[in-house]
C-alpha cells in the first residue's frame, strides 16, 4: 500500500504523553517494537512494555505505507510487530503473553500465580477480542438509524458480561492487581469517547441511573476509572485531536483497516 491509500494520511508520530515515551526509546535495542501510535492493538503491547519497564526500541510505522525494514522482517507488515533475537512476532495478545513468559523477573507480573485464574484470564481476554471489540466496531461503523440501537445494545451487553466476570471489589479484573485481562480491553475503554463524538454516546448509564443493572455499571465505572488513571495507559496515548480524523473514517464506514474491512464484510476482526 502506498501513500495514495485512503487511510495513509495519518499524523506521522505520537504526540502528548506518548511522545515523551517514544523519545525515551529511540536508541538501538535488540528488542524492537514496530508501532503505529494510534493503534489500540499496538497500545496493548506498549502498555506491557511500560508496565514491566523493559528496555526496547520504538519504531514508528505507518501501516499503510510500510517501510522495507518492517517488510523484510514481517512480509505481512503487521503492527504491532516485535523483533526479538532478530526474529518477528506479532498479534497483540500473543506479544503480551510472550513478554510475560520471556521476562518473568520483570515486575510487576501481569498474570495471576494461580493456574485456574490464568485460564480464566485467557477466556476473558478472548472474549474481549471475539465479542467486545467486534461489537464496538459494528456500532461505530453502523450507518443510519435503522439497526443502530441493536448494535448499541450488543456492545453494551458484551461489556456487562465482561464486567460480571470481574472480581466484585476490584478495582481491576482480578482485584487489586492489574493484569493482562485489563490490558486486553484498556485501549478500547479509553477510546469510548469516540461514541460521544460520533454517535451521541455509547449508552453506559450515569451513576445511579443503571436501573436493575446499576451494580454492574457501578463496577464498570470503578474499573474504567482505574484504567484511565493507570500511568502505562495514559502514557501511551497521544493527543485526542490526532485520533479524530482516524475515527471519523470508522464512523463514516470508509476506513480501510483490516478491522474495518472485516466488520464491513460481516467477519470477525482478524
Amino acid at each position: 500500500m502506498g501513500k495514495d491509500h485512503p487511510d495513509a494520511d495519518l499524523h506521522p508520530e505520537a504526540t502528548g504523553a506518548a511522545a515523551a515515551i517514544v523519545k525515551a526509546h529511540v536508541a538501538e535495542n535488540p528488542l524492537k517494537l514496530y508501532s503505529g501510535w494510534f493503534c489500540p492493538f499496538v497500545q496493548r503491547t506498549w502498555i506491557v512494555l511500560e508496565e514491566k519497564s523493559l528496555p526496547y526500541q520504538y519504531i514508528e510505522v505507518n501501516p499503510y505505507h510500510k517501510p522495507k525494514s518492517l517488510l523484510d522482517l514481517n512480509p505481512r507488515g503487521l503492527v504491532p510487530t516485535l523483533q526479538y533475537d532478530n526474529k518477528p512476532l506479532y498479534e497483540s495478545t500473543v506479544l503480551c503473553e510472550f513478554l510475560e513468559d520471556t521476562y518473568p523477573d520483570a515486575k510487576p507480573s501481569l498474570r495471576p500465580s494461580d493456574m485456574y485464574a490464568r485460564a480464566k484470564g485467557r477466556i476473558w481476554t478472548d472474549y474481549v477480542g471475539s465479542r467486545i471489540i467486534p461489537a464496538y466496531h459494528r456500532f461505530l461503523q453502523h450507518q443510519g438509524e435503522a439497526g443502530l440501537k441493536e448494535k448499541q445494545d450488543e456492545c453494551l451487553h458484551h461489556i456487562k458480561e465482561f464486567t460480571r466476570a470481574m472480581d466484585p471489589t476490584g478495582p481491576y479484573f482480578f482485584g487489586k492487581e492489574f493484569s493482562l485481562v485489563d490490558v486486553a480491553l484498556a485501549p478500547w475503554a479509553v477510546r469510548m469517547w469516540v461514541f460521544e463524538h460520533f454517535k451521541g454516546g455509547i449508552g453506559i448509564p450515569a451513576k445511579g441511573e443503571g436501573g436493575e443493572d446499576e451494580a454492574v455499571w457501578k463496577r464498570w465505572r470503578t474499573w474504567a476509572g482505574e484504567i484511565e488513571k493507570r500511568e502505562s495507559v495514559k502514557g501511551t496515548l497521544s493527543d485526542r485531536e490526532h485520533y479524530l480524523p482516524i475515527y471519523a473514517r470508522y464512523a463514516a464506514d470508509t476506513a480501510q483497516s483490516e478491522a474495518a474491512k472485516a466488520i464491513r464484510a460481516g467477519r470477525g476482526i482478524p
